[in-house]
């Protein structure tokens, strides 16, 4: 459930939890003035499970360097034997 950022013209900023289909706040629940809902400046996604770029493809290059290492480190140990 999204997290909404209001400020209050007597109590200054708080958030407050709704569902994306509730209508905004009009009033503030502590002491009833008018609020206004503030568009967020740092929002955080994570994107967690399959099907995402981020979590596809970014660590793909870095096995794959990883295990091209490894090969060449196998590879020079054969030698030294």
């Amino acid at each position: 459930m999204p997290l909404y950022e209001y400020r209050c013209t007597n109590c200054g900023d708080f958030e407050k939890e709704q569902a994306i289909t509730e209508s905004p706040l009009e009033s503030c629940p502590t002491c009833g003035s008018p609020v206004k809902r503030l568009i967020s400046r740092n929002v955080g996604l994570v994107f967690k499970g399959s099907g995402f770029h981020i979590t596809d493809y970014v660590h793909k290059s870095s096995s794959a360097s990883a295990s091209e290492n490894k090969s060449s480190d196998e590879a020079s140990e054969k030698k030294a034997v």
